[in-house]
């Protein structure tokens, strides 16, 4: 992939790309629109597609929360359109990289000297680029390293280019301004969280020596003194992304084994340590031949809070509807519902989240879970379609589920998303008093 020498960092540079990508989606429209007259019968698909390739090109030389955010959208695929799915899930593997002269502009900045003085060898081409940052190869004392260089300006753009990038999101997911503000705002905090590579750092470490016991899981080894705020150095971890993995056919005992690491891996921190790997995309995670699982990336960590944990979950107890009171209690304090609702919304949108609940607890409900089962994630995707038509959604005046329950939500949903494509049966673990 081509290299790129530099990234629009000033307001107006960025303000600007999206201005002209905001105009050629417009025509774009235009074009589908003066077709569609003289064939009524045409779908939206070109037209997805044209602003699929227009809108990830913008994206992807921006770089940072931009293309973060379209790396993020790729995961929903029972929310966007195919052809955003598709294009936008190269910003997990393969955004265009940075130039030499930039990495070695980063490393002398920070550490004062170039890699090359700090490591036996560095390799100044990058291995992998996405959204946030690239990751270079590089050696010391025989050990061979992963050296993550965040992007110039990443940190000092979010809150500008989420401004920016809002109506974007809009068109992409077709949803209410209010709903695109209130996910936005728990985006842009974790976002910050992101750049600190400080902060990642120690996570890194302690995360993974708290996961160490998990079967079949291994971590990288993160070293201090090869990092700064802007650059992270660990051990390489070798191991195949999930859609080259599954090229190499591995067997169904493989594929439950690292679906069962990843399950377990969740759980633990779910449950023991509170706080969780929120960003389960498939670049996260590198698969061996002999079910063992890398996890790599602890830059998107949700904290959950003691009250919305035990709200959260105790959504998922078997008997949990039976109790219509508790139910609307907790309904209540998760935002589901609100105390300005009347009798007939109320009405609505309990039903409209038990049908919600049952679908994300379902693998709950069993000892084992069968996730190869696409028969349960069309029920996903058909709520999902159904959800975006409903007028009670859409002309609502206010924003609905707790901020937490953004990452939690979206993390159950992309394990669940991977745990399919790696066509897995895992055994469920539950904590007691789920099943008391």
């Amino acid at each position: 992939m081509k290299e790129q020498k530099s990234i629009p960092t000033s307001k107006v540079q960025r303000a600007a790309k999206f201005v002209t990508t905001g105009v050629r989606i417009g025509a774009n429209y235009l074009k589908h629109y003066t077709k569609k007259v003289f064939n009524p019968s045409l779908t939206r698909e070109q037209l997805d597609q044209d602003n699929a390739r227009d809108i990830y090109n913008a994206l992807s030389q921006l770089k940072g929360s931009a293309l973060k955010v379209a790396q993020m959208l790729s995961m929903d695929k029972n929310i966007l359109p195919k052809a955003f799915v598709d294009k936008f899930t190269m910003a997990q593997y393969s955004a265009p990289p940075l130039s030499g002269p930039l990495v070695i502009k980063t490393f002398q900045k920070y550490f004062g000297k170039n890699p090359q003085e700090m490591f036996d060898t560095f390799s100044i081409d990058a291995l992998n680029a996405a959204s946030m940052g690239q990751v270079h190869e590089a050696y010391y004392k025989g050990q061979r390293l992963a050296v993550k260089i965040q992007y110039p300006g990443v940190a000092n753009s979010i809150q500008s280019d989420l401004k920016m990038v809002k109506p974007f999101a809009s068109i992409i997911l077709q949803l209410p301004d209010k709903d695109i503000d209130k996910y936005l705002v728990e985006v842009e905090s974790k976002l910050m969280e992101e750049t600190d590579y400080a902060l990642e750092l120690r996570r890194s470490i302690e995360i993974s020596k708290a996961c160490a016991h998990i079967p079949h899981l291994v971590f990288a080894e993160y070293l201090p003194a090869f990092s700064c705020e802007k650059i992270l150095t660990m051990t390489w971890l070798d191991g195949k992304h999930l859609k080259e993995f599954l090229e190499t056919n591995p067997s169904q005992e493989v594929r439950n084994q690292i679906g069962q690491a990843m399950w377990d891996f969740y759980d633990f921190q779910m449950h023991v340590l509170r706080e969780v790997h929120a960003d389960p995309h498939p670049g996260n995670f590198l698969m061996r031949e002999d079910g063992t699982l890398g996890i790599i990336d602890f830059g998107c960590v949700k904290e959950i809070p003691a009250d919305f944990y035990d709200d959260y979950f105790a959504v998922l107890h078997p008997r949990f509807l039976e109790n219509e009171a508790r139910m609307h209690e907790i309904f209540y304090k998760m935002d589901f519902l609100l105390p300005t609702d009347s009798p007939e919304q109320i009405t609505f949108f309990v039903e409209l989240f038990q049908q919600m609940l049952e679908l994300l607890a379902r693998p709950f409900r069993h000892e084992t879970f069968d996730f190869s089962n696409d028969g349960y994630f069309k029920e996903i995707y058909e709520f999902g379609e159904s959800l975006a038509k409903k007028p009670e959604i859409m002309n609502g005046k206010e924003a609905r589920g707790s901020r937490h329950s953004l990452y939690i939500n979206r993390t159950y949903f992309g394990i669940y998303s991977l745990l399919n494509e790696l066509k897995a049966n895992v055994r469920i673990t539950r904590p007691a008093w789920l099943l008391a």
